[in-house]
């Protein structure tokens, strides 16, 4: 038997005291961001709080009932994680999301002239296989593609000026007028305020084309750029 090693990149929620106004304070995101964490790697960090055994695996359960499966836990002791819990795991190390914010000034503007949080994000690179672009403050630009594994996570729209493969969400914070261009489309996944398509859903004269999707209703809906 042949043994490979692979890393990937997973999401990690630090719960806080007190953990139940925690969860609360989790929940009222999660009405607004349904399905954020559907099918992501998430990793349990519980270096801040203080829990017994059987609290532990209360909160797993708690983010299991939320549609969040935990694939391990660091910041505790072994000794807590009984049978069925998942596995302690040590070694990571914080990996920064890709453009998870915009704060940086562009170029020759003087400090103190932007005063409000930008409201796009303008990527002049492909977002390669793996990445992650979470911008919820509005708009996100792509001018090149989006590779296969990549996502993409925007609280307005999504315009890809190029291939797009893995993930595109939009809308995330409530926003059901957010709509998702691209010039080509080899979509694993489309989402806009929690609505999903998966590529299997997807009609196949509209693969390897340009473009757009939107929400009617609740269903998402896609139909071909002129």
């Amino acid at each position: 038997m042949r043994l490979r090693g692979r890393s990937y990149m997973a999401f990690a929620l630090a719960p806080e005291p007190p953990v139940a106004e925690w969860l609360a304070e989790l929940d009222d995101w999660l009405r607004t961001s349904a399905g954020f964490f559907a099918g992501r790697p998430v990793v349990l960090d519980l270096a801040a709080v203080t829990l017994t055994s059987s609290a532990v695996s209360h909160l797993v359960s708690e983010l299991a009932a939320r549609g969040i499966r935990i694939m391990g836990i660091e910041g505790t002791d072994a000794e807590k994680l009984g049978p069925g819990l998942p596995p302690l795991m040590q070694g990571g190390r914080q990996t920064p999301v890709e453009a998870i914010e915009a704060r940086s000034r562009p170029g020759g503007a003087p400090a103190g002239t932007l005063d409000r949080e930008p409201t796009s994000l303008l990527l002049q690179s492909p977002v390669r296989s793996g990445q992650s672009v979470f911008f919820p403050n509005g708009d996100v630009v792509i001018v090149g593609s989006v590779g296969s594994g990549a996502e993409v996570v925007a609280g307005g729209s999504i315009h890809v000026y190029g291939t797009l493969r893995g993930r595109a969400m939009a809308g995330t914070l409530g926003n059901r007028q957010a709509r998702i261009f691209c010039h080509r489309m080899e979509a694993e996944l489309l989402a806009i305020d929690g609505y999903y398509l998966t590529a299997d859903n997807m009609d196949a004269h509209h693969r390897a084309g340009p473009v757009q999707a939107w929400l009617d209703g609740e269903a998402l809906m896609i139909a071909g750029l002129d």
